[in-house]
């Protein structure tokens, strides 16, 4: 099983992805921040249940 990743660096992934400017997609962020795309929309899912 893979090692979560920690609270901040969450954190941090969200913020990013709900500030990104126009034109900057979800994958950039992943592909910048070395994640899934999908793991990115999971965490801005749970930020939003929060």
């Amino acid at each position: 099983m893979p090692r979560p990743y920690p609270r901040e660096f969450r954190e941090d992934v969200v913020r990013v992805a709900r500030n990104r400017g126009p034109g900057v997609t979800l994958a950039q962020i992943a592909q910048d921040f070395g994640v899934h795309e999908m793991t990115i929309t999971k965490w801005l899912r749970a930020a939003d249940v929060e």
